[in-house]
């Protein structure tokens, strides 16, 4: 098997076994702290522009199938493990992760020291990193690591935002997820109440909750314009997440703010965001957004309701967090991160807008968020 080695921008190399694609990539490195859902996190568009680290130490175990990705096709920049399984023993499994990454053109290494690369990220926070199979020369190798741009300023959403407005039903996402590079076409449908659901690296299980509200949905390129938006007549608007720093999506902040302008004098097309919607919410509505040192991606995050007082097992994929002392007093923080106190959730207190940072499609309580959906159809009545 090839050598592979992944360096970062503070001096330190890792030297592993390639698989998956071969050649030289950059990115920023991140640790997963999931046992399970590889196959889930690999086709998050959320993670496009990070070379992501598993803490649990075999990987690959179960394949891959069709009915798991959350988008078309795989958008990690590479993928770091402690062991690649060999062999893929599940009835559903259809094809291995190292021949899915491949076609796919996703580098992989494994055989390195995950726990200690954890453990530096922990300390230091997440570094820009090369991951390569061409060149193995230590020295050059953590020079692109430095030179390499990272996460901050960098608008990544064009990248993975869908170029043109579809309707999406059910089903779509069973037939196309292995042809690797080709989005599944849109089908006409209609359903009582329409959402308007603007996508910035939207995961297919949003879309499947959405529906399952009984709604129409209309997935929209989050570029789209407010009056775009307000043409196609929504009864609710939701905000997707999506990768990367929210601060230089200055536009989707501006089309923010029409959009509650319109909500205020219509008294309110309800609006719900998650993630990196939920960030730009936060900055349409003033507050400040900052880097988290190593954010939070895993599937056991605790999160407390302010309004009940019940904590939530959450799944978590960000770097980035919005700052709660920096709220209008018309906004409040309705969910608590509470590992760290990181704000995870707003709501205004008047208009029907409300977000949080973590993914309540994600199921890892199983339930434990779901009525957050049901909380988003109900305001559209």
């Amino acid at each position: 098997m090839d050598i592979a080695k992944l360096a970062l921008e503070d001096g330190t190399v890792f030297k592993g076994k390639a698989f998956g694609s071969r050649g030289e990539i950059d990115g920023e490195v991140v640790f997963n702290t999931s046992m399970t859902g590889y196959q889930e996190i690999l086709t998050d568009p959320s993670y496009n522009g990070q070379i992501v680290a598993m803490t649990y130490p075999q990987i690959g175990n179960y394949g891959i199938n069709l009915e798991d990705s959350e988008s078309f096709r795989p958008w990690v920049r590479g993928f770091v493990i402690r062991e690649l399984s060999e062999r893929v023993s599940n009835f559903r499994a259809q094809t291995s992760l190292d021949e899915y990454l491949g076609r796919n053109n996703i580098l992989g290494i494994s055989g390195i020291d995950t726990r200690a690369l954890v453990r530096l990220t922990r300390s230091q926070g997440a570094m820009r990193g090369i991951l390569s199979t061409t060149d193995l020369d230590d020295a050059s190798l953590v020079a692109k690591a430095k030179a390499s741009p990272g996460l901050v300023g960098r608008d990544l959403t064009r990248e993975v935002m869908p170029r043109e407005s579809s309707t999406w039903e059910p089903g779509l996402d069973r037939t196309y997820v292995l042809s690797f590079g080709q989005e599944p076409p849109a089908p006409s449908g209609g359903k009582p109440k329409h959402i308007v659901a603007l996508d910035f690296g939207m995961k297919w299980n949003i879309k499947r909750h959405l529906v399952d509200l009984g709604c129409r949905v209309t997935i929209a390129p989050g570029s789209l314009p407010a009056q775009a938006i307000l043409e196609l007549e929504p009864d609710g608007i939701f905000v997707s997440n999506g990768p990367g720093d929210p601060r230089p999506l200055t536009e989707a902040t501006s089309t923010l703010k029409t959009l509650f302008k319109s909500a205020a004098e219509s008294k309110g097309v309800p609006i719900f965001g998650i993630c990196l919607g939920h960030q730009l919410l936060g900055q349409a509505f003033g507050a400040e957004t900052f880097k988290l040192k190593f954010g939070h991606r895993g599937a056991n995050h605790p999160v407390r309701n302010e309004a009940t007082g019940k904590v939530e097992i959450t799944t978590q994929n960000h770097g980035f967090a919005v700052d709660p002392a920096t709220l209008p007093s018309d906004v409040e923080a309705s969910h608590i991160n509470l590992n760290d106190q990181t704000l995870e959730g707003l709501r205004h207190k008047r208009l029907p807008i409300f977000s949080v940072q973590y993914h309540p499609e994600a199921a890892a309580g199983p339930h434990d968020s779901q009525y957050l959906f049901e909380e988003f159809r109900k305001m559209m009545d």
